[in-house]
This record gives C-alpha cells, sequence and structure tokens, in this order.
C-alpha cells in the first residue's frame, strides 16, 4: 500500500499531484483509463471522498476526463491551430491527422440587430443567414460555431451540405475570395445551449472567438463567433521581438 506523506495541505492535493506526475511520465498515457476509485484508495490509503476530490481538481485542470459507466481517462493533448494563419477549422487539423467532420444545428434567416448591421456593412437590410453547427475532431466535439451572412452569401451557405463541407470552401468555390479577418479572443462561460452542444458543464470556461471575415476588396463576408472547449483546443501564435 502506498501511504500519503505528511502534509499540511489536504490529502487530496497529494493524492492529485502524485497522479498529475504519473500522468507526466507516462505511467498513465493519454487515453489510459486511471485505476477505479477503490483501487485507488487501496493504493493511497485515503477515502472515497479524498480520491474524488483528486480526480475532480485533475479534471479542472484538463488532464482527465470522465466517462460515464467506464471511469476516469487521461486526456489526449489539446488540438492546436496556428492563429497568425487565416486558415478553416478543416484545413489547419486535417493535415495534421485529425478527422473533421460537422453537425449543423441550424440554418436560416434571422433579423440583425444594429451591431451586426454595422460589422457586415448591411445598409438597409433586414435579415442574414445564421448557421449554427458544432464542430467535431476525432469524434469529440470540440467548438459551436455561429457564422452570420447577408442574404446572397447566406443563400449559397444554407443551400450547401455543411455536414461535410466547409464554409470557406463553399464561399471561394461561389466567386468570392477571402483575404483577412480580424480577430478577437476572450475566456467565457459556457451557456446552457452551447453546454449541452459540447458535452460539458453549464458555466465551464470556453475559449470565445469572434472572427470577422473580409474578402480582398475589403468588404465584410462573414461574422463568425466561435466556442471552443478550452481543455481540448488551443491557437498558437509565433511572434518576433522588433528589431531595435
Amino acid at each position: 500500500m502506498t501511504r500519503t506523506r505528511k502534509s499540511t495541505g489536504p490529502l487530496y492535493e497529494h493524492v492529485s499531484e502524485t497522479l498529475h506526475a504519473r500522468i507526466l511520465d507516462g505511467t498513465y498515457a493519454p487515453g489510459a483509463r486511471l485505476p477505479t476509485e477503490h483501487a485507488l484508495c487501496e493504493a493511497y490509503g485515503v477515502s472515497r471522498i479524498t480520491v474524488r476530490q483528486a480526480l475532480e481538481r485533475l479534471r479542472q485542470e484538463g488532464l482527465v476526463e470522465k466517462v460515464h459507466g467506464q471511469g476516469t481517462f487521461v486526456r489526449r493533448s489539446r488540438a492546436a491551430q496556428n492563429i497568425g494563419a487565416l486558415q478553416s477549422f478543416s484545413e489547419a487539423m486535417t493535415p495534421l491527422g485529425h478527422r473533421v467532420s460537422n453537425r449543423v444545428e441550424s440554418a436560416r434567416f434571422v433579423c440583425v440587430n444594429s451591431e451586426l448591421t454595422r460589422r457586415l456593412q448591411l445598409g438597409q437590410a433586414t435579415q442574414v443567414a445564421e448557421i449554427q453547427r458544432v464542430r467535431m475532431l476525432d469524434g469529440a466535439a470540440v467548438s459551436f460555431e455561429v457564422t452570420y451572412a447577408a442574404r446572397e452569401v447566406g443563400e449559397t451557405l444554407i443551400a450547401a451540405d455543411l455536414d461535410a463541407r466547409d464554409i470557406f470552401h463553399v464561399i471561394e468555390d461561389s466567386g468570392v475570395r477571402i483575404g483577412h479577418a480580424d480577430l478577437s479572443i476572450r475566456s467565457m462561460p459556457a451557456s446552457e445551449a452551447v453546454a449541452a452542444a459540447l458535452g460539458v458543464e453549464p458555466g465551464s470556461a470556453l475559449l470565445g472567438i469572434e472572427r470577422l471575415v473580409y474578402d480582398r476588396d475589403g468588404a465584410p463576408v462573414l461574422f463568425e463567433a466561435l466556442s471552443y472547449r478550452g481543455d481540448a483546443f488551443q491557437y498558437q501564435l509565433r511572434i518576433d521581438r522588433a528589431k531595435r
């Protein structure tokens, strides 16, 4: 039996730290199932409550996930996308060996608010296309995306098979050439609807991204509100120090 060390902190912290170390040194590899709660109680000489607190801490840190009826598993490495390049999700993930699929939740025309009208420079337009999709990476839901487009582009998108096709590709196949995008990133809690779509708890931390996409002439084409699971996805960026 492994005994816990003497510590001024809670016992669950020691159990959590020890399991964390075993994950880092490869004892429990990505995708591996951790020992059962009963086995961990026996191994560390602690109560089930202590083990559950330790596992919850690891879950909050994004190191493990609990699968109902199966146990607790080490999370696989988070997928990463280069934020310095304007790419669709599938363009970024497929070359890295990931399998990308989509699930369209809704595709419809909706009335616009003044902020969206301003961003898309719609003038007197009263409706835009709104497309809600869940993006799946290797079979797991990682993002909930809401895309808005003016009517002409929107009609093209709604008519397309967006379960199988990428929005950028559909637009460019219609003759529009995408040029650049303005991006903002923030942390945000998952609403009940988004949490249900991504299979996380309401209030879970998400990576919230707003992206305004322009064509090569500088005219806005799309406005996207993207919500990524922070435990499953990350953006990366290379930056160089300015010359002095």
